[in-house]
């Protein structure tokens, strides 16, 4: 259910409104960076909420599923009632501000979880966690196109369905909120001791470099494909073909995590993202078995990135503190941060370069997509990955 808020929106909310709206690129790119800007005072501070909730954990995510519930409604099904870029706004405010929350409560309940399991806990419950997580992003890209042989509205379907999903999320996960009650005079790790710990610091560095790419690629997607490919309404399979490849790929990786360690894996996955999408730089109108090629191959990397990293954190949190909310509130952050650097880089730079979504494109702004699209994520992954191979962490 968080998988289909997170990732997901950041690829169909911006060609949404784009298309059904008209809004400019450049005002979604600058409003998309500014609330993001909101998340460096808010993220910390629910992950410090969090923390401090004990036994009201479990009401508290109640509230928050029904309200990131209702903003996909708002975002999707119901048509703006006042200036759409304001009515964005709104809707995506509310629906990350429950996601960021109830994302910060579900990976502290899994560090305190995973420390119960014994040698490579972390990575087996980050693998299950993760496969389901992928699950989610693949159900999320796949429902509109699915949706569109149904009914004209195919967002409003995808909005109503996610309201079931998330009542039925909550549902499942009522019996983990009360089972690791924090003690509120020992709350785990100050934002100050999280930052103070080396490994921490740089594991959120890697985080924010690495996810970038993942994050411009994502909010690039359906324009690439439908300006540069000129798909004709295959990038809904493609887009389904690639969370899939990641989806399949994350019991992969624990398995080879498991046996060579989970840093080793994790640049094993790195430098497979990275190698196999540097390719897209070739490609061009109807190229679309060789970019389904790409999506595979590039998937299956970006598995290692969702399932292994995110599991490394965990385990230095549960080494820090059993409740680790605090460090999931800078994670969470972390993670929404490289989704407004997208926002701001790609958006205003497509606007400046004359690209306009759905018309003929001039030589100049497709190829701006395309460096934008493929060039500028191949490098911050080779940054990441270089970050990473200098970082020192245990394999065990």
């Amino acid at each position: 259910m968080l998988a289909m808020a997170g990732l997901p929106i950041y690829i169909h909310a911006p060609f949404f409104y784009v298309q059904e709206y008209g809004v400019a690129l450049g005002l979604l790119g600058t409003v998309l960076f500014v609330l993001r800007a909101v998340d460096f005072v808010q993220d910390p501070a629910l992950g410090w909420l969090a923390a401090r909730l004990g036994a009201w954990r479990g009401q508290a995510t109640a509230l928050a599923v029904l309200l990131l519930a209702g903003a996909m409604v708002m975002l999707f099904a119901v048509p703006p009632l006042f200036w759409p870029l304001a009515w964005f706004a709104i809707a995506i405010t509310v629906l990350f501000t429950c996601y960021s929350f109830l994302t910060i409560c579900f990976y502290a309940t899994g560090a305190a979880r995973g420390a119960t399991l014994g040698q490579g806990g972390h990575v087996r419950l980050a693998a299950w966690r993760e496969s389901g997580a992928l699950v989610g992003v693949c159900l999320a890209a796949a429902a509109p196109v699915a949706l569109e042989a149904i009914t004209p509205v195919p967002f409003t379907g995808f909005a109503l369905g996610f309201v079931l999903v998330a009542l039925a999320a909550f549902w499942a996960m009522r019996p983990e909120w009360p089972r690791f009650k924090p003690d509120l005079s020992a709350v785990g790790p100050s934002f100050r001791d999280v930052l103070a710990d080396p490994t921490a610091r740089r594991l959120l560095a890697i985080a924010l470099v690495n996810a970038t790419p993942v994050a411009i690629t994502s909010t690039l997607f359906l324009f690439y494909a439908e300006s540069v490919l000129q798909t004709d309404g295959a990038e809904g399979p493609l887009l389904v073909l690639l969370f899939l490849a990641a989806a399949v790929s994350a019991p992969v990786w624990a398995q080879i995590a498991k046996r060579f360690g989970a840093k080793t894996a994790l640049l094993g996955g790195m430098a497979l993202a990275m190698g196999s999408f540097a390719f897209v730089l070739t490609l061009g109108a109807g190229d679309l078995t060789a970019f389904a090629i790409i999506c595979v191959l590039s998937g299956f990397g970006m598995g290692a990135d969702l399932t292994l990293l995110p599991a490394i954190f965990s385990r230095r949190m549960a080494e820090l503190s059993p409740e680790a909310a605090q460090g999931f509130g800078l994670w969470a952050f972390v993670t929404k941060a490289t989704l407004a650097l997208a926002a701001i880089i790609v958006f205003p730079t497509l606007d400046m370069a004359g690209f306009e979504q759905g018309a003929a494109n001039s030589d100049t702004a497709l190829t701006t997509l395309v460096l934008l699209y493929a060039a500028l994520p191949t490098v911050l992954k080779a940054g990441a990955f270089t970050l990473l191979a200098l970082t020192p962490l245990k394999e065990s």
